[in-house]
């Protein structure tokens, strides 16, 4: 082990040389979601964006290529999962793909959302391939006024 070694744990010239062999793999055969752990999959193929709208919760998740008939949202308790399904093209004939990597696909993706809502009034709405819930909060959560009065 070199003085370097010693100090830091490890070899940075050696983690630098990993790092430049993945980027140059990467540049070369290009990147597939079949690279990637099945657990990180998810979030990638559904990223979402969770808003606090003052009596609402609201969730956006992009789905491009998904149909809204292809698209299940269940809410168990407090947590929300959002299953979509990209379907299979058909084959073109007498054509041999040079390059493939938009497959059919079928994706879950869920979250525990911050609070109680109110699922029986729940509304979705499915635009360019963006999914908008909005999740009424329960009234246990909802902000309330309260009246102060002079004694």
């Amino acid at each position: 082990m070199n003085a370097v070694n010693d100090v830091l744990g490890f070899d940075p010239l050696a983690e630098l040389g990993a790092y430049r062999d993945a980027l140059r793999q990467l540049t070369e055969e290009g990147w597939s979601p079949r690279d990637m752990a099945p657990s990180s999959l998810a979030s990638v193929l559904v990223p979402v964006d969770m808003l606090d709208a003052g009596p609402d919760l609201i969730i956006r998740a992009n789905m491009p290529g998904v149909k809204a008939d292809n698209i299940a949202i269940t809410l168990i308790g407090q947590t929300l999962t959002l299953k979509g399904e990209v379907a299979a093209e058909p084959q073109w004939d007498g054509a041999t793909y040079l390059r493939r990597e938009r497959r059919a696909t079928k994706y879950t993706r869920s979250l525990v959302l911050p609070m109680e809502v109110q699922a029986d009034q729940a509304a979705a709405r499915f635009n360019d391939g963006v999914l908008t819930l909005t999740l009424p909060k329960s009234g246990s959560v909802r902000p309330r006024a309260i009246k102060v009065t002079s004694a």
